[in-house]
């Protein structure tokens, strides 16, 4: 049985970034080829960035992108790099990209994968499943193929397929098991949910199954707007077992030697086979040099703890962020309280402390105790700490508005936003807002104040989350020896906006034990409200959650973007209609 050294690489693009990504690619490749590698793959749309929305309507974009295609064939060829098969996803059209609705049927912009070999492009792949849930609008860009491509590397059959077709049963990988080709290149562009990594590898597991054949499974890694890709690359073989698995969260060259089964007599080209597929045929090499040296035996990561894993992904989120717009720094109100801490701690690890600026603004409803939990949290971190008391501008606005109760509270909240926006106009800070997801749920929060920002690393992070990932930061610090970045009073002590005499959230709210396993029910699981009360929560609670998480909507519509870790954040996944009358409880 021939044996095919693959490299899978684990690589961070950037949208519409052509040149930047063709460079990427030829980097990873040069790697790929001094670690003795037969076939290299990249992810899903890999020329492009993915998701690359709109920019598909834009003929200059489409031919742009296959032109950047013919470039780095030609490029590969130019670096040596010729000799080794090279998978690359990038966007292809077979007409003019159109809005579905208006194309012609069959024709339109596809999301396509290209095997480049000795400076051409040697063949080519449209995804057949197209995903239209959650995140992904495909059915809104794309047209599917219904084409197996089929390529002989090193004397064995290799067919390429691209993300959602390992989602789905049937279609390219049963096409595969009729082609009776021995492995599956799947080159993704996979967003990251909590747990997800628990899911794909049974998925992969019953792909190979389906295939009868050994399944390479490449993921890109980094951030895109509200989407983080956490990578977790690799390779199963065709009865199941894990070959080999890269780690999350990181860029990564995962290269492992695969003894996989020799050709056989092929189907014919155009033979229709799963789902009306055709198969199409090429040829790279009927043999290929055995690997060089030791065998490539790639790693086997574990995977980590829930709060370590999320961590990674906001911080991977917001590092890009700030970094793919080009921005050079961060500023956020610092108030002592944990939410602030948590995305202070955040920007740190992503950003390191010469790029944040925290701010504390105290009013006369600012307790001492929390004054000194943000000015420990800046110490324990390093960041750029300033002090700008919001009292003054306050009395000012009071002295000529006749105002009370939450309008005052309210008003302080803006005085500090606008006291944030203006360092950002002044200095060139993106300005980071620090609500979490369970006050985004129910509106607690002011609009054009504490709301204020650019960027929201905890948007999709509920408040029992918000706890649990601080213990685990600063358990992780000590574990390994540094200082703890959140000060534990900011932990342990009751939540509150301090906007009034002795404020606590639980003033407004439910405890949060109570309130985010209902949120959680509604929002994430679609529960309504008979559902709730079943599940046993107290049904006059539920009610009232209920109202104020519908009447919310035109506040969260207006919200910055944040990193999504869940299966139903706000804005990318969860899109309700702002006029809207129909209510749970009636």
């Amino acid at each position: 049985m021939p044996t095919l050294r693959i490299a899978l690489s684990q690589v961070n693009p950037t949208v519409g970034d052509l040149a930047g990504n063709a460079h990427l690619v030829r980097t990873w490749t040069r790697r790929a080829a001094d670690a003795g590698a037969h076939l290299v793959a990249f992810p899903e749309m890999m020329l492009t960035g993915y998701p690359v929305e709109d920019l598909v309507f834009r003929r200059s974009f489409v031919a742009a992108s296959r032109a950047a295609l013919d470039r780095l064939a030609a490029d590969l060829a130019g670096d040596g790099l010729g000799e080794l098969a090279v998978v690359v996803g990038y966007l292809d059209a077979d007409g003019p990209p159109q809005v579905s609705g208006d194309a012609e049927p069959g024709r339109g912009a596809r999301n396509a994968a290209a095997l480049l070999h000795r400076g051409a492009v040697v063949a080519t792949y449209f995804k057949h499943h197209l995903p239209n849930y959650g995140v992904f609008d495909e059915d809104r860009y794309f047209v599917p193929g219904d084409m197996l491509t089929v390529v002989r590397v090193g004397g064995v059959d290799v067919a390429l397929t691209i993300c959602e077709d390992l989602w789905q049963a049937g279609g390219p990988f049963t096409a595969a098991r009729q082609a009776h080709v021995g492995l599956v290149v799947n080159i993704n562009g996979s967003p990251y949910e909590l747990n997800k990594d628990d899911i794909r590898l049974p998925l992969v597991r019953r792909r190979a199954a389906e295939a009868g054949a050994a399944i390479a499974y490449v993921n890109m890694v980094g951030g895109q707007d509200e989407l983080v890709f956490e990578g977790d690359s690799m390779i199963v073989s065709a009865d199941g077992e894990l070959l080999t698995r890269a780690p999350q969260f990181v860029e990564h060259l995962l290269v492992h030697d695969v003894e996989l089964p020799a050709a056989g007599e092929p189907v014919a080209e155009g033979t229709e086979i799963a789902d009306g597929m055709r198969v199409v045929r090429a040829t790279v090499s009927e043999s290929v040099p055995a690997p060089a040296g030791p065998p490539a035996v790639g790693r086997l990561i574990e995977p980590v703890a829930d709060e370590a894993e999320v961590w990674q992904a906001l911080v991977l989120g917001l590092r890009d962020y700030v970094n793919k717009n080009r921005f050079p720094s961060v500023v956020l109100g610092l108030s002592g309280g944990i939410d602030s801490a948590v995305v202070a701690a955040l920007a740190v690890d992503a950003l390191g402390p010469d790029r944040v600026v925290g701010v504390s603004l105290p009013s006369q409803h600012s307790s001492e105790h929390s004054r000194e939990d943000a000015a420990d949290l800046a110490k324990r971190t390093g960041l750029d700490y300033r002090i700008e008391p919001i009292q003054p501008m306050v009395d000012a606005f009071l002295a000529n508005l006749s105002l009370s109760g939450v309008t005052v509270e309210n008003l302080q909240a803006r005085v500090r936003g606008v006291i944030l926006m203006a360092l950002s106009n002044q200095e060139g800070h993106l300005v980071l807002t620090t609500g979490n997801k369970s006050e985004l749920a129910v509106g607690y929060s002011t609009l054009y104040g504490d709301s204020v920002g650019g960027f929201n690393p905890v948007k999709d992070v509920w408040k029992t989350l918000i706890w649990r990932l601080a213990r685990w930061r600063n358990a992780d610090a000590a574990r390994r020896g540094e200082t703890p970045p959140i000060p534990e009073s900011s932990i342990g002590k009751p939540p509150s906006a301090e906007l009034s005499p002795g404020q606590l959230d639980s003033d407004t709210l439910p405890e949060y034990d109570v309130l985010d396993p209902i949120l959680i029910g509604y929002v994430d699981g679609d529960l309504g409200r008979d559902g709730l009360v079943a599940a046993g929560h107290d049904p006059a609670v539920v009610d009232r959650v209920l109202r104020m998480v519908d009447t919310a909507e035109y506040k969260r519509r207006q919200s910055a973007p944040g990193t999504k870790i869940s299966m139903k954040a706000f804005g990318r996944d969860r899109r309700l209609p702002v006029t809207n009358r129909w209510r749970e409880d009636g």
